[in-house]
């Protein structure tokens, strides 16, 4: 699972003419519009990127984006009404699904112990862009207009409500605004930032039977957790129950009786009997989290093989007559692109042969999977399309041909490297675009107009991530117990990539990791989402779990119905507030932390000490539910009133 969306958000479908009169008399380009979407389009991509790289999930940015941007146009560009907040909507969008994607990939680069340069980064970004916005043009007027009323594209229907409620009242962005309070005090409380309160609990056990619970008070986190809510966090914390006291702890046990010759497999200076449990759970534990993702990214792309086989059937036979509104634009950004790369492709790797090769490869996988990628925008949402799973197939049919050529040095897994970030960049562009334009539709607005917005976004967005990335190396390649960042995906990636490249994966534990997926989906549970709890710290999917515990909690005290459909969507306003609190002060106080104007500091005392963030846990809980609580009728009974 990549993104969440709530459930609450979704309310019924209503279509409007494409570029309506009143869009094109509304709508036209606004200097005022632009800024502020530039404004949401760098927020949105540099939280994303935060949060996902630190929790291997990301939230989507429409409803935050049509909420925020709403009331932007309300104080700074009123005359643009509904248009200007769809235009928003969309550039949040744009930034948000960069990072989406992007922060899959690029990472790996630092984890195999190479170095992301900023502008091959951002060269390759843009070309994503550019390609994944061309090619979900051509087959956008079948998608949104032929195809309406048989792809429902329940988010999209979802944000265009949220632009129609947002004519009538802010409580939206009143909520988002304490989640932000709330998210961005707690994290400059704790060691992100100032480091005067202790904000983990640690309880480890050194018996025979070896084991470690820990969770992390973590607004970010917590806000993930209300959103994606009760199934999901517990599906992801039973991952980590299984790692940490089933998995972990078996594997312990049999290392204490390891002899004096038996070394461990990535450390031969290690013997196996002096590890502790943080190194049992790097050393083995880790790669049976890797084949279970593996296999969970295997099993999802063949899963679409229907979905691949339908989309290029009915885009061969579309039509795409889209009147007025010509697709130039589209259709020179796909061009350029296409040729672009093999340009890119040979100064990067400096072989005109890798080039041509490795930019094929990404062409065909990246229009297979753009076009997958949009028609399920259709039918699932963004939020839970299999991003992962198809970067994974691509990368690990890019990495057998690689093999194959004999390119296994550490700089032919690097540029391997560079040509996925631009196929999982195109993949989450393609879909975020296709949705985009759905709200357009539903709302009246101009493609052209949208396409040009989106484009402008997305390419800050290139900007924001890689620049995030660079700035966050030193952090991106700590390799501990309980890494700054967990980076699930990345970590994956770069370990099938260098081992397959290598020939030096330990296959043992990555079968075991296959066989618990094979397991997962016969009893029906999401592969993924398993195998990210069994891969992430569980301090992360604990506090996870806490986050949807509190949704639930006010689902529990709420009677009334219609009461509590408005708490719970309140409580996702919230929610987007502490993930965009806590990862923009996060992510500044990291920087702060990297460049030298703030020290490392370790609270000690009472301040340092479990008891310290069972508190802050307590404090952060209580500014979550009650303001929710005190919510006593539903919004729109109010409004009618």
């Amino acid at each position: 699972m990549e993104k969440t969306f709530s459930k609450h958000t979704i309310a019924k479908t209503h279509y409007v003419p494409y570029a309506t009169e009143g869009a094109k008399e509304n709508s036209g380009g606004s200097t005022a519009i632009m800024i502020m979407g530039a404004i949401l389009a760098t927020i949105f991509a540099a939280s994303t990127a935060y949060s996902g790289m630190k929790a291997g999930l990301t939230v989507a940015a429409g409803i935050p984006g049509s909420i925020i941007g709403s009331g932007m146009v309300g104080v700074f560009a009123k005359k643009k009404g509904i248009f200007g907040k769809n235009l928003l909507q969309g550039m949040s969008s744009g930034g948000e699904s960069i990072a989406s994607g992007m922060i899959y990939v690029l990472p790996a680069i630092i984890i195999i112990g190479g170095k992301v340069n900023f502008f091959a980064g951002i060269a390759v970004g843009a070309l994503a862009v550019l390609f994944a916005v061309g090619v979900a043009s051509l087959v956008e007027n079948y998608l949104l207009v032929e195809e309406n009323g048989k792809l429902m594209y329940p988010e999209s229907t979802a944000i265009s409500e949220a632009l129609d409620a947002s004519e009538a009242g802010g409580d939206s962005l009143k909520h988002m605004g304490i989640g932000f309070g709330i998210g961005g005090i707690i994290t400059l409380l704790t060691t992100q930032v100032f480091g005067w309160v202790n904000s983990v609990m640690t309880f480890v056990g050194n018996s025979s039977y070896r084991w470690k619970i820990s969770t992390e008070v973590n607004p970010m986190l917590a806000g993930i957790g209300f959103v994606v809510g009760l199934d999901v966090s517990l599906t992801m914390f039973a991952g980590s129950i299984l790692a940490n006291f089933g998995i972990t702890p078996l594997i312990a046990y049999f290392t204490q009786m390891a002899g004096g010759g038996a070394h461990v497999w990535n450390d031969t200076h290690m013997l196996m009997s002096q590890m502790n449990i943080d190194m049992v759970a790097g050393s083995y534990t880790k790669y049976i989290g890797a084949g279970m993702m593996l296999c969970g990214g295997i099993i999802g792309a063949i899963k679409l093989i229907p979905v691949i086989v339908t989309s290029i059937k009915k885009t061969l036979n579309a039509r795409n007559d889209v009147g007025e509104e010509k697709n130039s634009l589209g259709v020179v950004s796909l061009l350029v692109a296409a040729i672009a790369i093999f340009i890119v492709g040979a100064f990067l790797a400096g072989n005109i042969v890798i080039a041509i090769i490795a930019g094929i490869l990404s062409l065909v996988l990246a229009l297979l999977f753009v076009i997958v990628s949009a028609r399920l925008a259709g039918t699932i949402g963004c939020s839970n399309a299999p991003v992962s799973g198809m970067t994974i197939a691509s990368l690990v049919v890019m990495t057998l041909v690689f093999a194959l050529m004999g390119w296994t040095a550490n700089a032919h897994n690097e540029i391997l490297l560079l040509f996925g970030v631009f196929i999982v960049t195109a993949i989450s562009v393609g879909g975020a675009y296709t949705q985009t334009q759905k709200v357009n539709y539903l709302v009246g607005g101009r493609r052209s107009e949208m396409m040009k917005y989106f484009m402008i976004a997305a390419l800050i967005g290139v900007v924001v991530v890689v620049g995030t990335t660079v700035i966050l190396a030193p952090q991106l390649a700590i390799k501990s117990a309980n890494p700054p960042f967990g980076l699930p995906q990345a970590n994956l990636i770069a370990t099938l990539t260098t081992g397959i490249l290598s020939g030096n994966l330990p296959w043992i534990m990555i079968i075991v990791g296959i066989i618990i997926a094979i397991v997962c989906w016969m009893l029906g549970l999401s592969i993924m989402t398993v195998a990210l709890g069994f891969y992430l710290p569980i301090s992360t999917t604990s506090i996870i779990l806490v986050g949807a515990l509190l949704k639930l909690l006010i689902e529990k005290l709420t009677k009334d119905k219609a009461l509590r459909e408005t708490r719970l969507s309140s409580g996702v306003s919230l929610s987007s507030g502490l993930i965009a609190g806590g990862s923009i002060i996060g992510l500044i106080g990291i920087i702060l932390h990297v460049t030298g104007v703030l020290s490392n500091r370790v609270p000690a005392g009472f301040a340092g000490s479990n008891g310290m963030a069972v508190i802050l846990l307590i404090i952060m809980a209580a500014t979550i539910v009650i303001p929710l609580m005190r919510i006593k009728q539903p919004a729109r009974k109010a409004q009618k009133q």
